[in-house]
């Protein structure tokens, strides 16, 4: 990939586009122009590496450029995205970048709609316990790409082990990347409004196993119809490891009280801490993937009986009053939503709301017997309040005042639980932002 003469536009910065512009300047490229809306407080370090800043407006959109990299928070049907396609410019995202310059790599990509971020912390754990050091995650989970590529010299060493957490927005505008070994964990509805429909939202998931061949293994998920569709749909090129925790008739299972992997009877499933059936999904994924790259049952066995689970998900954060409060800021759907509703039997006050999606609470409403209130906080929070539990729903202005609204509702047994069924663009940067506030907020109580 020789991009050293080449003009090249980074739409949006972050830390996705900081990370993609800081590998391009190691290379050598020297016209970068980087367009963003929200203030640039790297401005000074990026002038001084010769980055031209400048808005997004039409006319930027309209030079010449030789290759877009786009941060995925750019929805893929945006008017000036199509434009440059239109024109022959390859719109990329930072994934696509450092796979690109990166020598060979070992990668496990992690895609779905719930589950993405425990699945692929439990593949970088076990990956760590046989690679040490060689053994990296990232992706959507956190780490841009790019910035495990500078930061691990990946440019020039190769054979090392990559956990990624790859979201719909990364995969739409993948060229090459090929993973050793991918899953689509679920498909439920998400992201609608950012991909022009639900099945642009499905097909850009299986893009995970695209440029698969026939020594790469992609996971599949015996249990859900709609990965079954579109993996009809779109055929899958390259080895198949089918799982459920439904039946027995497939390379991995449960039985008797056992993980049963490929034949192999290789976790008790009394000594998993992680609570529900979603994580056991999470967990017979993470140590199938590992386990085909090479991690011996053995230290699947230390790694998975000592996990306790990872921030933002379902996160115990605090006992007050005999009120347990926890961090679901993750929950940015209501799949996930009703997955952390499923850990608890009474007592709940759900605190929802944040970006608008416009998704249906239809489904959610058939699991809300464990909830006692339904706090509306943010943009969303009164439409998914009162589309939920009508005119019983309590409506706030935002997380602060959510949070003290359910400890003066909360009695001893209770559970608040911030599981905000959406994502948090409309106060927050991200879920984590949002999740780190919550914690705050609690740990002030």
């Amino acid at each position: 990939m020789d991009l050293k003469n080449k003009k090249i536009l980074v739409i949006g910065l972050a830390r996705s586009g900081l990370a993609a512009i800081k590998l391009l300047h190691e290379i050598g490229v020297s016209d970068i122009t980087l367009t963003e809306q929200r203030e640039v407080k790297e401005k000074e370090y990026l002038e001084s590496i010769g980055v031209t800043i400048l808005p997004q407006s039409e006319e930027v959109f309209e030079r010449p450029y030789d290759l877009v990299i786009k941060n995925p928070g750019v929805p893929p049907i945006s008017p000036f995205i199509r434009k440059f396609k239109d024109r022959g410019i390859p719109v990329i995202t930072e994934i696509e970048l450092a796979y690109q310059l990166a020598k060979p790599q070992h990668y496990a990509a992690i895609t779905g709609t719930n589950g993405k971020t425990t699945t692929t912390t439990l593949v970088y754990e076990l990956l760590k316990a046989k690679y040490g050091d060689k053994a990296h995650v990232g992706g959507n989970i956190g780490t841009p790409l790019c910035e495990l590529v500078l930061e691990h010299n990946l440019m020039n060493e190769e054979g090392h082990y990559i956990s990624l957490e790859i979201s719909n927005a990364q995969l739409i505008d993948i060229v090459d990347f090929r993973p050793e070994v991918s899953v689509i964990i679920n498909l439920t509805p998400d992201h609608i409004d950012f991909m022009g429909g639900l099945d642009n939202y499905y097909y850009s998931k299986t893009r995970v196993y695209k440029n698969c061949r026939d020594n790469d293994l992609f996971l599949y998920n015996a249990d859900d119809p709609v990965v079954e569709e579109y993996t009809q749909k779109y055929p899958i090129p390259c080895q198949k490891m089918t799982f459920s925790l439904q039946k027995q008739d497939t390379d991995a299972y449960l039985k008797d009280g056992w993980m049963v992997i490929s034949g192999e009877k290789v976790l008790e499933l009394d000594r998993i801490t992680l609570p529900g059936m979603h994580n056991k999904q999470n967990i017979i994924i993470a140590v199938s993937a590992a386990m085909h790259m090479g991690v011996t049952k053995e230290q699947a066995q230390e790694v998975i009986y000592a996990f306790k689970g990872v921030e933002h998900r379902i996160e115990f954060t605090r006992e007050l009053d005999g009120v347990k409060y926890y961090n679901d800021s993750k929950g940015t759907n209501t799949d996930a939503t009703i997955t952390a509703l499923k850990s608890f039997d009474k007592g709940v006050i759900l605190l929802v709301g944040g970006f608008e999606k416009g998704l249906s609470m239809d489904e959610m409403k058939n699991y809300l017997g464990c909830v006692k209130k339904v706090i509306g906080f943010g943009a969303s929070g009164p439409r998914i309040a009162h589309d939920l539990v009508g005119d019983d729903a309590l409506i706030v202005n935002d997380l602060d005042e959510a949070v003290h609204a359910a400890k003066d509702i909360a009695v001893s047994g209770d559970i608040v639980l911030l599981s905000p069924t959406t994502s948090s663009f409309d106060q927050y940067a991200n879920f984590e932002e949002r999740g780190k506030h919550f914690k705050r907020i609690v740990n002030s109580l």
